[in-house]
């Protein structure tokens, strides 16, 4: 990982601007009354055999992938406490290198932690799964809000884990970075900043492969990219390095790694 890392160090450094960061043009878009008061939002029951089919922390007995994912839960949230920040779009080079897995357990070890909350949207509108690694079953879903069918907090889950709060996803969208640069989108992004000012918020996004991440990274503080072992080809990488440049990254996931520690933990 630290290799790859100091591959992207000679991005581009500058100060956040103070329209990024869940903060959006000030077009007059309402996003819900009362906005004061906290609301309570929808709740679902996880599936624990789902949860583990598709690997899905807590379900998740490999000692190893456990102590990587608190790792990098660690490191994010002392890079994020550094610079002020709390919200992270997640991407990849290509599909297929385990972003959204990623994502979901990153989500999940974060909210596991006594001092931080956790909201988690699914913003591939290209391919959204969040609901089917999670095997979550609503009536209403991020892209019912996106076209008016539904208010922000219709769409807005409880799943019964800890300070965890999932925006979950199940249309795809043909014209999905159009859909990103909505002004329902950037309402919603809105009514998350005042809903859940002291949540870390993470952003499943498409790869890189369109321009989705492009027109959505003003809106974060910073990007994590996701990569797979023996998967991400270079020029997929020199080709990431040259379209996140100007962008915040916060580091680099190494999938799929044929290093493991399986090492009894030491007392």
């Amino acid at each position: 990982m630290s290799v790859i890392e100091k591959a992207l160090s000679r991005r581009a450094q500058r100060a956040p601007d103070e329209n990024t960061a869940l903060r959006t043009p000030a077009e007059p878009v309402t996003v819900s009354a009362g906005l004061q008061t906290p609301l309570h939002f929808q709740t679902v029951t996880l599936d624990s055999a789902v949860l583990e089919r598709n690997c899905v922390l807590p379900q998740v007995a490999d000692r190893s992938a456990l102590r990587a994912y608190k790792i990098l839960r660690t490191r994010l949230l002392q890079r994020l406490a550094a610079k002020s920040w709390r919200s992270v779009a997640m991407t990849s080079t290509k599909p297929g290198e385990g972003k959204t897995l990623t994502t979901i357990n990153l989500a999940v070890a974060l909210s596991q932690d006594p001092n931080t909350r956790v909201c988690l949207v699914d913003f591939d509108l290209q391919r959204p799964q969040i609901a089917a690694q999670l095997g979550i079953r609503c009536e209403r879903t991020l892209g019912d809000y996106l076209v008016g069918e539904a208010e922000a907090e219709q769409v807005i889950y409880d799943c019964g884990l800890p300070s965890l709060l999932v925006i979950p996803n199940t249309r795809p969208f043909e014209h999905s970075s159009e859909m990103l640069a909505s002004a329902r989108a950037h309402a919603l992004l809105r009514f998350i900043d005042a809903q859940m000012p002291n949540h870390i918020v993470l952003f499943d996004m498409p790869p890189l492969t369109s321009d989705d991440m492009l027109t959505f990274a003003p809106r974060v503080d910073g990007v994590l990219l996701i990569i797979a072992e023996g998967q991400t080809e270079r020029g997929a990488l020199e080709k990431a390095k040259q379209l996140l440049a100007e962008m915040n990254v916060l580091g680099v996931v190494l999938n799929r790694s044929s290093e493991r520690d399986d090492a009894l933990p030491y007392y």
